[in-house]
């Protein structure tokens, strides 16, 4: 599920906004510290910003550019301010589109869903990869759940990945060995122990407990 995070402060406009777009099945958070509005992206770790520019204490523009500090997220403006001084303005802060307010709903849709689709559909990949809650990031090797996000390494990738994308099948030792040395040479099965394992206690750690599940003799599953 795609999260969008609507950093505007007219409460009716960004209510509106956020009703409009749960309809489409996007998940919607709604800026609500506008002191500490890269604290709130952290946090939520959007696919996608809607940005008005005039905002308390610090406008839009300044924003955009504190985000792209940290991230290449597509950043969409909307504003009233719709001269072309704002729009130029608005693109060399680091904004991808501009929607002028007021604007046609189901036309702010669509434009963010062409953007979504250009920014992450690779071909037939898509760059995250989701099942109850956990979302594996497949562009900067990351999980989120529960609003907590933690690095992995590349064999905690390389397993997750594996598991995720044949969730409801058991995937063999040999397999997830494959996929984690692809070389020639001979290592010890034990290895793979260790690195679920390992794994395991960092998905603990943010809740995600029996997430990997054993079947002895076999494999492992996430169900």
């Amino acid at each position: 599920m795609y999260r969008i995070l609507v950093t505007e402060d007219d409460f009716t406009i960004s209510s509106l906004i956020k009703k409009h777009l749960e309809k489409w099945g996007y998940s919607v958070k709604c800026t609500e510290s506008f002191h500490d509005v890269i604290g709130e992206f952290v946090a939520f770790d959007p696919h996608i910003v809607l940005m008005d520019i005039k905002l308390p204490f610090f406008n839009g523009y300044h924003w955009c550019s504190e985000i792209r500090r940290i991230s290449e997220v597509p950043v969409v403006f909307i504003s009233s301010a719709s001269d072309n001084m704002n729009i130029v303005m608005a693109m060399n802060m680091g904004g991808d589109d501009f929607i002028a307010k007021p604007m046609d709903l189901n036309v702010m849709t669509a434009k963010i869903q062409a953007m979504l689709r250009r920014t992450y559909d690779m071909g037939s990949k898509i760059p995250i990869l989701e099942h109850k809650g956990a979302v594996l990031n497949l562009n900067d090797t990351t999980l989120s759940y529960n609003g907590e996000k933690i690095e992995l390494t590349k064999n905690d990738f390389r397993i997750l990945q594996t598991l995720m994308e044949n969730r409801g099948k058991v995937v063999s030792r040999e397999t997830l060995m494959n996929k984690l040395w692809e070389i020639d040479c001979y290592v010890e099965e034990n290895t793979l122990t260790v690195n679920v394992t390992r794994l395991r206690r960092k998905l603990d750690s943010i809740g995600l407990t029996d997430f990997i599940k054993t079947k002895i003799g076999t494999g492992y599953i996430i169900e």
